[in-house]
């Protein structure tokens, strides 16, 4: 595969490079910063290339060298956008890992311009959405009409990221975030909570404003979508009292004093912590008739989980599996792709 990871010293992007040395792939390894790169590039024997999403000419040159970027340097709210252009004005195709409600939205209302372009864009290629996404899809399989939805995940062990913990931390203040009658409503954080029957026990759940309320209504066209998220009685309680300081959160100020902190502070699980970790997700379909079904999908730790899934996911594409467009896991692949990971169980009543 010729393909570029873009922000290959970050935690997740570093997974990405080591997964793909793994996999006999030697990627393009690119980012702003020269030191790190060069360190990187040295490590795993790989080429690398300085580009700044803010240079458009050199992001775009860079581009040149290569078919595919799987991009992982977030905050996608605000990397996304200068790597779209770039990969619809070369014919590259995009990849990224983000979880974000705004950039799903985003990348889906460039469809026509990535058609016309010969470009395939996929948005959420790791954790986020992968595992979710192909859960949703399978179930409204399964159970035609379904008008609502509802999905959950929980983790054991592991933790979070720099990138995912900056990103959290940017979206604090803007609360929860639902989809009702095909539309994306706001709700107050954590605003409805559930217990949830995940495969091995069931635990308290809260709704979260995850990127599926985005891609699986563009998957399944269910219109009627909330995700909830395995959250302990203080988690749940901060979540809501950050929601009554959204004001000062929302402040710039505030907002670069947080991410200096987790730049100081957040390191990601390690090797031991990640191989050691599970996570586990839900889903329910329903009509509002009454009927229902329910599954469950156990998979790896999330970031072990999008580094071989993100992979999988630029080798088909590269491969000419995926028509132009902007798209989501399952339409691209199938319901069944996930199964095709390592270490994957889904279950589902017949």
């Amino acid at each position: 595969m010729t393909f570029m990871i873009y922000g290959a010293y970050g935690y997740t992007g570093r997974l990405v490079a080591e997964q793909a040395v793994a996999e006999g792939d030697a990627p393009l390894l690119a980012g702003r910063r020269a030191e790190p790169l060069r360190r990187l590039a040295d490590e795993f024997g790989l080429p690398w290339r300085v580009a700044s999403l803010e240079d458009s000419a050199g992001l775009r040159s860079a581009l040149e060298e290569v078919e595919a970027v799987i991009h992982c340097a977030g905050p996608f709210s605000r990397t996304s956008r200068p790597m779209l252009d770039a990969c619809l004005a070369t014919g590259r195709h995009y990849l990224d890992i983000t979880g974000e409600v705004d950039v799903f939205e985003a990348v889906r209302a460039r469809d026509a311009e990535a058609r016309a372009a010969g470009v395939v864009l996929l948005p959420g290629a790791g954790f986020d959405v992968v595992p979710s996404d192909c859960l949703a899809a399978a179930l409204a399989e399964r159970l035609p009409g379904a008008d609502a939805l509802e999905l959950a995940f929980a983790t054991e062990g592991g933790g979070l990221s720099p990138g995912t913990t900056k990103t959290a931390l940017e979206g604090l203040p803007r609360g929860g975030l639902v989809r009702r009658n095909g539309r994306l409503e706001h709700r107050p954080p954590a605003h409805r909570t559930r217990l949830v029957p995940f495969s091995d026990r069931p635990r308290r759940c809260a709704a979260i404003p995850w990127g599926d309320v985005s891609t699986a209504y563009q998957s399944t066209e269910i219109p009627n979508i909330t995700v909830y998220t395995a959250l302990p009685g203080p988690a749940l309680a901060l979540v809501r009292l950050a929601h009554l300081a959204r004001g000062l959160l929302a402040r710039p100020s505030a907002q670069a004093l947080g991410r200096r902190a987790v730049e100081a502070l957040v390191r990601g699980p390690g090797p031991e912590a990640r191989r050691r970790a599970r996570t586990h997700l839900w889903g329910r379909v329903s009509v509002s008739d009454g009927a229902s079904l329910e599954g469950t999908l156990d998979v790896p730790e999330g970031y072990s989980f999008t580094a071989r899934a993100a992979l999988a996911c630029a080798e088909r594409i590269l491969a000419g599996e995926v028509p132009p467009g902007a798209t989501t896991p399952s339409l691209a692949f199938g319901a069944d792709f996930v199964l095709a990971l390592p270490d994957v169980t889904r279950r589902i009543p017949r």
